[in-house]
């Protein structure tokens, strides 16, 4: 039997992912002149030349990210690439190539895998993106996905969450809320079915909500207005955990407090129909629900006019100094601290 070899046991709950990560990689220093940046943001930054070279990782866990009882392989496929390129897009960067690699259970047969890679092959075209290799793997707890995604940003254009000043304005495209909608729609229908035969599930008028769940994009376009348009954010990330703990994360980051207006955040019809036909909050959904992949990014107060006039991106708030704090402002005009309240890895909400 092996021993115990720390008596003293804290359980990862306790820190959550950010929380360990920040433990893990305490001590961790670049050594190589080509690492520019690490550990701590969306992707790192490697110096490769003429360009600056992006890299991200993530994985993907059955039953832990998703439920393949309503999640349709190819799907899944499609968004697990997605939710990577957007990474790459957080940093102001191009998605260039991608690894896969999986871990399979002997549930699924050569099709069912096909079928994943069918989702994978369509978001790289759509978007551009060689898939250049990985590997796979036998499971013994289902399904298992393991994405790699490498891109590349102009030298020293590669926006970090760091970089937030005073008085920047606060914004983010699209909308917020409708891919948590469309997952509280999923669920709620799977709870019914329990299994009848002739089950029809209702998702009548609803349609946006599950493709904001099951099929996200990643907003290359705002990327790409960004560049027309001349605009270098000063911090930017996408919304994947909630836009909560987006914004606690540029804050923290670039050392700085903000405001955040509730009637700014913009959110679909749709979205507010099913949280009033669910008896949610609103708001709550809105800021905590996660798996947008909208982006969150900050600029300075002179590009006012740029961004005011882009019917894609509202302005929600502002960067202040860091001892006024991280507040959101009501419709009536109080004020209450954000908390990040969306999906916290490893402390299992």
């Amino acid at each position: 039997m092996t021993e115990n070899l720390h008596p003293q046991r804290t359980e990862i709950g306790q820190y959550g992912e950010f929380g360990l990560i920040d433990i893990l990689t305490e001590q961790v220093k670049l050594q190589n002149a080509s690492s520019k940046y690490g550990v701590g943001d969306d992707a790192a930054i490697m110096n490769f030349g003429d360009k600056d070279v992006l890299a991200s990782t993530d994985i993907l866990l059955e039953g832990i990210h998703f439920d393949l009882s309503y999640c349709p392989l190819k799907h899944l496929g499609y968004k697990a690439a997605v939710v990577n390129f957007s990474d790459i897009y957080a940093m102001n960067g191009r998605p260039t190539q991608l690894l896969v690699s999986i871990g399979i259970s002997k549930r699924f047969s050569v099709e069912d895998v096909e079928e994943l890679y069918q989702g994978i092959y369509m978001a790289c075209q759509a978007y551009g993106v060689d898939l250049v290799g990985g590997d796979t793997s036998s499971s013994m707890t289902g399904l298992t996905l393991s994405l790699t995604i490498l891109g590349e940003v102009e030298k020293d254009k590669a926006v970090k969450r760091s970089g937030a000043q005073q008085h920047d304005l606060i914004c983010v495209s699209g909308n917020l809320g409708a891919a948590f909608m469309g997952l509280q729609l999923l669920e709620r229908e799977k709870a019914i079915y329990k299994g009848e035969a002739d089950f029809t599930p209702d998702f009548e008028g609803k349609e946006y909500l599950l493709e904001r769940q099951l099929k996200p994009e990643a907003r290359k376009d705002i990327v790409e207005t960004l560049a027309k348009k001349g605009i270098v954010p000063t911090a930017m990330m996408d919304v994947s955990d909630g836009l909560s703990s987006e914004l606690l994360h540029i804050c923290k980051q670039s050392k700085c407090g903000c405001r955040v207006y509730e009637e700014k955040i913009p959110i679909d019809y749709q979205t507010a129909v099913l949280c009033e036909e669910m008896n949610m909050n609103l708001s709550t959904a809105a800021l905590n629900g996660g798996e947008d992949y909208e982006l969150l990014f900050t600029v300075p107060l002179a590009m006012h006019k740029l961004i005011e006039d882009w019917s894609d991106v509202k302005i929600i708030g502002h960067i202040c100094p860091a001892d006024e704090g991280c507040r959101l402002v009501s419709r009536d005009g109080n004020e209450f601290d954000i908390i990040a309240q969306g999906w916290k890895h490893l402390s299992g909400e």
